[in-house]
């Protein structure tokens, strides 16, 4: 089956590594009347009425230039400016998130350009003085490195790497197996998912499923298996996703970020899905194609 999450990777881009430092080249390439730039305030994006708006690098605003790199013939760039300019308008200017509605359809080809651009925004926005000595940041690169006017020191930019995992229990593929699925504290009613954490210093991938399965609902887990990933820049995460099997199957809800979990067979899962009180994650995640991997087919409804 085809996975919905791998539709916001399926085009990505020549990011063009080698050339971020070649002055000469980036300076044609910005000055190329076909390179289109995306505009990111802070962290944000403001759509036009027809989506999102690449402008021509000569109606781009001065700020921060990050070379995203070429697809189809096309040098394509985000340029970051003083994200204040939010304050007068900021029901206009969209966060990730409320941007993925316009990354839908023929547009959904933008998406790994977008990532792209906003996970490097989010990272100049939140890096902006040395951890080592405190001096400021000042980029280069091509907007990809960040070096302490003080000290000299390089900085670059990092995926915080999460887990994300379907948990099963029960005999595979017959109709008593069931899957775990957990729900937050402020979401809406009938809203589920999979079960996901941040993976911990010195700690396996694996390890970190069974630990965070562990910590929010006090169920063992054995056998660990590679499903995918996903790049989620909100802000900086990496989602690594994964099947696990249960050893156990109480339920001991023990963190405060969890406020119910439950296990769901096929039918269960089908039946509430249908009539809308189980509500399943959106079709861009990775965690609804774990959900759909483990069902076997398409679920009605989302987020």
């Amino acid at each position: 089956m085809t996975f919905p999450h791998l539709s916001l990777v399926a085009d990505p881009h020549d990011r063009l590594g080698l050339l971020r430092t070649d002055e000469d080249w980036l300076q044609q390439r910005w000055e190329d009347p076909a390179s289109r730039v995306l505009v990111i305030a802070g962290t944000r994006v403001r759509p036009g009425p027809d989506g999102l708006e690449w402008v021509a690098s000569a109606d781009a605003p001065d700020g921060v230039r990050v070379l995203l790199g070429d697809r189809d013939g096309t040098t394509w760039w985000a340029v970051i400016i003083d994200g204040d300019v939010v304050k007068a308008e900021p029901e206009q200017w969209l966060p990730l998130r409320g941007l993925l509605p316009f990354l839908s359809g023929e547009a959904v080809a933008q998406a790994p350009l977008v990532f792209h651009a906003i996970g490097l925004a989010e990272w100049h926005w939140a890096h902006r003085f040395c951890p080592r000595c405190g001096g400021r940041l000042v980029p280069r690169a091509a907007g990809h490195e960040l070096v302490c006017v003080d000290c000299g020191k390089a900085q670059f930019p990092r995926s915080d790497p999460a887990v994300i995992m379907l948990i099963a229990a029960g005999e595979p593929g017959t109709p008593e197996e069931r899957c775990l699925l957990g729900r937050g504290r402020t979401w809406p009613e009938g809203r589920f998912s999979t079960l996901a954490g941040f993976c911990e210093p010195g700690e396996s991938l694996e390890d970190a499923v069974r630990r965070e399965v562990l910590e929010e609902t006090g169920v063992v887990v054995g056998d660990v298996t590679y499903f995918g990933n996903q790049p989620w820049p909100l802000p900086s995460s990496l989602m690594l996703g994964f099947h696990g099997r249960a050893l156990t199957e109480e339920i001991r809800l023990e963190d405060a970020d969890v406020e119910d979990a439950r296990w769901f067979t096929r039918e269960q899962m089908r039946r509430e899905a249908e009539d809308g009180s189980l509500v399943l994650p959106g079709g861009v995640s990775i965690s609804r194609s774990l959900v759909e991997d483990w069902y076997g087919g398409v679920l009605p409804g989302s987020w």
